[in-house]
């Protein structure tokens, strides 16, 4: 599956504070110059400063997948789309199935299509943000989840934590993605989309999480959110991982949600990471 999410107080502000200083009559001007031996004062040139943009202070964890070149059956190939985490500065969490063969197997190892990972960003229009390439796929052996490696790390974002034992019943889940704004599929959107759900049953591998709100396609996974994050998050920036957007039922639906468990295959995660 791959999910949406409505913005849910994704507006937090941002403030800064510009300090002047009052220069009276009597003060003596600010002086910026070079002195030399028997010269003139020289004025000194001022050097021009560039700010590089930052990563968005809201969710940065979170990452879009895009691939222009999917092969597909009849040779030809598509553009694709998953959502997903960084969980450590050369790896990011997804859906398994966001990495497969021509005939739709998941694979493993050296990705068979270009995959570029955006993390950092709530709008595709926003400044700054980090990118890298997925050159390995990790496909998990007890559910459909991948870890993925990136071409570079990515190291002025704080990943997200893994959860390391089973939620509890009725525990509130923040969702995000950057899936369709259709049931029916398409591009991705160019928003991340939140919603929230609570945790209503667990089983071996998965969870069934229960809307909070009505489902809409802004607030609930849709296609092109496979791998999203259901987490929690005191302060809207950093969090832990409790479960992914797996393969659930049409968007949106009234029913329940079944996501992959992160604690499920949690020490096989650390594994990947530090082999």
């Amino acid at each position: 599956m791959i999910a949406i999410a409505a913005v849910l107080g994704a507006g937090a502000a941002c403030a800064y504070t510009v300090t002047t200083q009052s220069h009276s009559a009597q003060q003596e001007p600010a002086r910026n110059t070079v002195l030399t031996a028997g010269s003139a004062e020289s004025p000194r040139v001022a050097t021009p400063t560039t700010t590089t943009p930052r990563p968005s202070p809201i969710l940065p964890f979170n990452a879009k997948l895009t691939s222009p070149d999917i092969p597909t059956p009849a040779g030809g190939v598509r553009s694709g789309a998953c959502s997903g985490s960084l969980v450590a500065p050369l790896w990011v969490v997804t859906a398994g199935h966001c990495f497969h063969d021509v005939q739709g197997t998941r694979v493993s190892g050296a990705p068979p299509y270009h995959m570029t990972v955006t993390v950092g960003k709530l709008k595709d229009s926003d400044p700054g943000g980090e990118s890298a390439r997925v050159v390995d796929v990790r496909q998990s052996p007890v559910n459909d989840l991948a870890v993925v490696r990136l071409d570079t790390p990515i190291t002025d974002i704080t990943p997200i934590a893994l959860a390391d034992k089973p939620p509890a019943i009725g525990l509130p889940l923040q969702f995000a993605g950057w899936g369709s704004l259709s049931a029916a599929g398409g591009a991705p959107s160019d928003h991340l989309k939140r919603g929230q759900f609570t945790v209503s049953r667990i089983t071996a591998t998965t969870l069934e999480v229960d809307p909070s709100v009505p489902r809409t396609v802004e607030n609930s996974p849709c296609p092109d959110d496979s791998g999203g994050p259901f987490f929690t998050s005191a302060d809207n920036i950093t969090g832990t991982l409790v479960a992914i957007v797996d393969n659930g039922p049409p968007c949106p639906q009234p029913g329940l949600e079944v996501v992959a468990r992160i604690d499920a295959v949690a020490p096989w995660i650390h594994q990947q990471m530090n082999g």
